[in-house]
């Protein structure tokens, strides 16, 4: 079956940023989220990304109006008909599950089912959706239309031909495609655990701070200091990650959860979307 329709359900940051990249590579996108304000301002973001890109001469103002006539703005499940759907909602596995199924109900039953988790297991969420071989993780990173790596998760009961379509898929999208199996983190964020725990940990033992500790990382070549990223990412989401790793690792105390971060999160100073984090936006 041709991939000829993309939905992503979930319009936030990383939601919208798919939807950018499928309606560019000349995919028709369905981007579904049951919160209207948060629609209109996927909408509005778009838009901005896709002149940004025009007034840099990436894009021709022609592509940008086609790009866009090709997204769907929906909260309206009833709409949500494609052949790969990509889910990018909260992180809460039976919230997955459960738009999966209903999903399944509307849709052919050959339709691939792809979570952008970061930390959830593919498999557990596949042992609770109707036909699971084909639910598998389509993990991009943020910002999407950026960022060129995909990791490509197979879970256990899931079928190797959507690995594979979805591999020549992710390369449609102009993306680099990275098969790895179902993990916690996967590989880049079990990798990255302790560029953000370690240096969380200089600033609780009072080694150091954010600011230094960021600069000195950047000047040793990583485009972002921890603290940047982190802010970047949201403490809430990179805190659930690091709690998902280490409670499935078996609570190692080199992968512990930063103190600090979870203060943050409970004054909900959760970096560049609230304004303020470890800096000040």
């Amino acid at each position: 079956m041709d991939i000829s329709t993309i939905c992503i359900c979930g319009a936030g940051t990383m939601g919208s940023g798919i939807a950018q990249v499928s309606a560019i590579a000349g995919f028709y996108t369905i981007l579904y989220e049951v919160d209207k304000n948060v629609l209109q301002k996927a909408k509005t973001t778009i838009d901005l990304n896709l002149k940004i890109l025009v007034e840099k001469n990436r894009l021709t103002l022609q592509k940008k109006h086609e790009a866009i006539s090709r997204i769907l703005f929906t909260s309206d499940l009833q709409l949500c008909l494609a052949d790969v759907f990509i889910e990018a909602i909260v992180e809460k596995a039976e919230y997955k599950i459960a738009l999966f199924n209903q999903l399944a109900e509307l849709n052919h039953s050959e339709v691939i089912f792809a979570s952008n988790t970061s930390s959830l297991s593919i498999s557990s969420i596949a042992e609770k959706v109707n036909n699971p071989q084909r639910v598998a993780g389509l993990h991009f990173f943020n910002p999407a239309p950026v960022m060129k790596l995909v990791e490509v998760v197979k879970g256990k009961l899931t079928d190797k031909e959507i690995i594979k379509r979805l591999v020549e898929l992710t390369k449609k999208l102009s993306k680099t495609p990275v098969v790895c199996k179902d993990s916690p983190g996967f590989i880049v964020n079990r990798v990255a655990r302790p560029f953000y725990i370690e240096s969380l940990r200089l600033a609780e033992e009072g080694l150091s701070n954010f600011e230094v500790i960021d600069r000195l990382l950047e000047s040793s070549g990583f485009k972002l200091g921890p603290f940047k990223l982190m802010d970047l990412i949201g403490n809430d989401i990179n805190y659930t990650v690091s709690c998902s790793v280490y409670e499935q690792l078996g609570q190692p105390e080199r992968l512990r959860p930063s103190a600090i971060q979870k203060e943050k999160l409970d004054k909900g100073e959760l970096g560049r979307k609230t304004k303020k984090g470890y800096y000040t936006y």
